[in-house]
């Protein structure tokens, strides 16, 4: 995007695996993924899941591993 991006805000999105990304503020996110509560510009929104997403392996994936190295 450019930097005319900037004039439009955001919102912070997550799926049930985890995962965040950033939809336009003024539009429902996509089925499957809700807003997570943070919005602003597309900057803000991104330096908010770097700060926040630190894992991204998806859950489904982590309690996968996690079922085997418990040994089941």
């Amino acid at each position: 995007m450019d930097e005319s991006s900037e004039r439009y805000r955001f919102a912070v999105v997550h799926n049930d695996e985890d995962q965040y990304s950033i939809w336009p503020d003024d539009q429902e996110p996509p089925p499957g993924w809700r807003r997570e509560g943070t919005a602003g510009s597309r900057q803000q929104c991104l330096d908010h899941i770097a700060g926040i997403w630190t894992d991204i392996t998806p859950r489904s994936l982590r309690a996968a591993l996690d079922r085997d190295a418990a040994g089941r």
